[in-house]
C-alpha cells in the first residue's frame, strides 16, 4: 500500500510555486490511498483531504522560509589580527570590537595566499588559486575559469540576490570575467525587494601609511618584532599602520550605523576580514604568519551566538562557501571552501597557502600549517627573499633601513638572515615556542618526523590541485634577480628620504600620496 507523503518540512528558499506543488503532491498521495484500498474507511480518508485543504494556508504561512539574510562582506587591505578584540589594547577599534561581541571572531583566520589579486581570485571562486590557474600575481595570461567553477555572485544571483560593488570596492582578479555581470549594481539601496549582497573595500590600510595626529598611536607601546631593529623609524612605521586601522574602524562604523537604521541589521550577515597580511617585510608577499595571518569576524543575529571565539583553523575560501550556504543553502561539491557556520562540516587540520609571482618579482613558495607548526617549501631557494620587487623598494621605509644595516654589517643573525642572497629549500616553525618564526628546525633531527608529516600533507595538497610548480622559463623570467638591489650610498639615500618623511615631517597625512582617502571617502556609506 502506498504511504500518504505528504512533505510538510520547511524548504530553504522554497516559492510559493513550490509550495503548491508539495500540496498537490500530498493530494494525490491520498486519492492513490482510497483507489487502492477500496474497501478502507472512506470517511477517515475524506476527513484527513479536507484537513489538508483547510490546513495548508496555515502551514503554508506559518512555515514559509524566512528571508534569505543580506550579506556584507568587508575587506580591509594588508591587515593582520592587529585590533583591540584580538588583544591591542593600545589600538581602538571600537566599532570592530562591538561586532566581535556581538557575532564571532575567528582567531586563526589565513587567506590562501599574501596578495591581493590572488587571495581575491581563490575568494571569488572558493577554490585554492593554484587549481584555478589564479596563482601569479597580477598576470597578463589571464584564462577563463575552468569549469564547473563558476565566482560566487552568480550563485547568489540564482538564488534572487541582487550582488553589488559598494563604490571604490577592489576586485582584481586574475581569471577572464565580465565584473558588471557578477555585480551589475553598487549600494545596497538598490536592490529593490530583494536580498542583497553586497561587497566593500577599505584601502587606507594599504601603503603609503598616514600619520593620523587627532587619533595617533604612541610608537612606544608597539611591538617590535625581533626580525626588525628596533628604531624610530621602525616604530613610527608601524604606529602609523595601527592609526590607519583605527581610522579605518570609524568608517566600518558607519556602515553598522546605517544598518541600524536602515532597520537591517537583525536579517544581515555582516563579514570583516583582511585580504592578506601585513604590509611589511617579511609580511605581505611571504607564507610567514605575518602574510596570511588576517582578522575575521562574522555578525548574524539569531545565526551565530554573541561573543564566540574560535580558535579552529580556517581559511579565506571558508568565507566563500559560507556566504554561499547561507544565500543558497548548499555548498557547491566543487567547492574547496566549507561552510563555517555548519557544525556537521569538519574543522581544517591543516592550511595550506603558496605565493607565486608577485608583478615582475618571480619565486614560488608553498606552506602548510597545523595548530602548532608551519612547513615552507621554497622552490626557487637560489633567489633572495627581497630580490627586487619596485612596490616594496617604492613603499616600505623598513625595507630600507634594514638594507642599510644589511650592507654595514649592523644587523644581529635573526635580523640578518631574511637579508641573505639565497633562502633554504625547506623551514619548519614550532608556532607554540617561536611566534615569529625566526628559529629554523628544519634540519634539527628532533623535529624529523614533524617535517615529514608536514611534508607529506603539503605533498598531498600539491597533487590535489594540480601545482604546477616552477618551469625553467619563469625560473628564468621577470625582473633581474641581482642581489643586492642597489648600492650601499643608493640605499643610505632612500632611508633618508624615508626619515625624512616619517620623523620630520610634521602633524598629517604623508606627503605624496592621497590616493586612499579619496577611496575611503568614495566608499562611505551614504
Amino acid at each position: 500500500m502506498p504511504r500518504f507523503a505528504c512533505d510538510r518540512r520547511r524548504k530553504h528558499n522554497e516559492t510559493a510555486e513550490e509550495r503548491r506543488r508539495r500540496f498537490f503532491d500530498c493530494v494525490r498521495s491520498l486519492i492513490a490511498c482510497l483507489i487502492e484500498e477500496k474497501i478502507m474507511l472512506r470517511l477517515v480518508s475524506i476527513l484527513a483531504v479536507l484537513t489538508c485543504l483547510v490546513a495548508y494556508p496555515a502551514v503554508s504561512a506559518a512555515e514559509s522560509p524566512e528571508r534569505p539574510p543580506n550579506i556584507v562582506w568587508i575587506f580591509a587591505e594588508d591587515i593582520g589580527p592587529d585590533l583591540g578584540c584580538y588583544g591591542l589594547d593600545y589600538v581602538k577599534t571600537p566599532n570592530l570590537d562591538r561586532l566581535a561581541a556581538q557575532g564571532v571572531r575567528f582567531e586563526n583566520a589565513h587567506t590562501t595566499a599574501p596578495v591581493c589579486s590572488t587571495a581575491r581570485s581563490a575568494m571569488m571562486t572558493g577554490m585554492y588559486q593554484n587549481a584555478i590557474g589564479c596563482h601569479q600575481h597580477r598576470t597578463a595570461d589571464k584564462k577563463p575559469l575552468p569549469a564547473p567553477v563558476v565566482p560566487f555572485p552568480l550563485l547568489l544571483q540564482k538564488a534572487g540576490y541582487f550582488t553589488g560593488l559598494m563604490p571604490g570596492t577592489k576586485t582584481d582578479l586574475n581569471f577572464l570575467c565580465n565584473v558588471k555581470e557578477l555585480f551589475p549594481g553598487g549600494d545596497w539601496s538598490e536592490a529593490g525587494d530583494r536580498p542583497f549582497f553586497v561587497q566593500m573595500t577599505f584601502a587606507n590600510t594599504h601603503r603609503a601609511w598616514h600619520h593620523y595626529p587627532d587619533n595617533p598611536v604612541d610608537p612606544a607601546k608597539v611591538e617590535v618584532p625581533p626580525y626588525y631593529p628596533d628604531t624610530p623609524l621602525v616604530r613610527r612605521d608601524i604606529a602609523n599602520g595601527l592609526e590607519e586601522i583605527q581610522h579605518m574602524d570609524a568608517l566600518v562604523g558607519e556602515i553598522l550605523d546605517r544598518l541600524d537604521r536602515e532597520g537591517l541589521t537583525e536579517n544581515t550577515l555582516v563579514i570583516f576580514m583582511g585580504d592578506n597580511g601585513r604590509c611589511e617585510v617579511r609580511g605581505k608577499q611571504f607564507l610567514y604568519e605575518q602574510g596570511t595571518h588576517v582578522p575575521l569576524i562574522m555578525r548574524w543575529p539569531g545565526h551565530i551566538e554573541p561573543g564566540t571565539v574560535r580558535d579552529d583553523l580556517v581559511l579565506s575560501i571558508d568565507v566563500t562557501a559560507t556566504v554561499v550556504a547561507a544565500g543558497t543553502g548548499h555548498v557547491p561539491e566543487w567547492m574547496h571552501g566549507r561552510d563555517l557556520l555548519d557544525p556537521n562540516v569538519p574543522k581544517r587540520r591543516y592550511i595550506f597557502t603558496a605565493r607565486d609571482k608577485m608583478d615582475d618579482t618571480h619565486d614560488a613558495m608553498r606552506a602548510v600549517r597545523d595548530a602548532r607548526y608551519r612547513y615552507i617549501l621554497n622552490l626557487m631557494p637560489e633567489r633572495a627573499y627581497c630580490q627586487y620587487n619596485e612596490y616594496k623598494e617604492r613603499q616600505y621605509p623598513i625595507l630600507a633601513l634594514l638594507n642599510v644595516m644589511h650592507l654595514k654589517g649592523e644587523l644581529d643573525p635573526v635580523q640578518d638572515r631574511f637579508m641573505q642572497p639565497t633562502k633554504p629549500v625547506e623551514e619548519l616553525y614550532d608556532l607554540q615556542n617561536d611566534p615569529y618564526e625566526t628559529k629554523n628546525l628544519a634540519d634539527d633531527p628532533a623535529y624529523a618526523e614533524v617535517k615529514s608529516r608536514l611534508r607529506r600533507a603539503l605533498d598531498e595538497w600539491r597533487k590535489m590541485v594540480g601545482d604546477e610548480g616552477v618551469s625553467e622559463e619563469f625560473r628564468r623570467g621577470g625582473w633581474p634577480a641581482t642581489y643586492p638591489t642597489r648600492s650601499l650610498e643608493e640605499w643610505e639615500a632612500k632611508l633618508a628620504e624615508w626619515e625624512d618623511i616619517m620623523l620630520k615631517h610634521g602633524p598629517g597625512p604623508l606627503p605624496g600620496d592621497n590616493r586612499t582617502q579619496k577611496k575611503n571617502k568614495k566608499a562611505k556609506a551614504k
